[in-house]
């Protein structure tokens, strides 16, 4: 994030992912006092917020089930960090069915430019369908 110059994309497909601390704190009735800055800020947001007063523009695009599962839930709710480093997330209901059972998948990398062109391509498509964050009501 520090090199970044001009954007940074983040596309999550999953309906769910690993148990933490923080998810099973929420389930437990646990919330953030959003008031309390230093309770939920993290060094993440820290560099989120210093690439976008450099002028990058940071997108996270979410697909999910619906209906959503408990996780999503969860992490609609602490998206708001995210928004509050001045990250812009999208949300957009899954268009088909998609393996999002939390099943580890590896991941895969590539610099063959037709395929990158690809993705990139795709991304801005279904970014311009998703949901800004603020509109996604679960």
């Amino acid at each position: 994030m520090q090199d970044t110059e001009r954007s940074a994309v983040h596309l999550e497909m999953r309906d769910t992912y690993f148990d933490n601390e923080r998810f099973a704190a929420w389930r437990g009735g646990e919330r953030v006092n959003w008031e309390d800055r230093d309770a939920w800020w993290r060094g993440y947001h820290g560099l989120v917020a210093q690439a976008v007063d450099r002028g990058v523009v940071i997108r996270r695009l979410r697909v999910a089930s619906e209906p959503v599962s408990e996780y999503i839930r969860w992490e609609r709710y602490v998206t708001r960090a995210n928004v509050e480093a001045a990250e812009q997330v999208r949300r957009l209901p899954r268009i088909h069915h998609f393996a999002g059972d939390g099943a580890l998948v590896e991941d895969e990398s590539s610099t063959e430019p037709r395929l990158l062109k690809c993705l990139a391509d795709s991304f801005e498509t279904l970014w311009g369908h998703g949901i800004p964050h603020d509109e996604f009501h679960v």
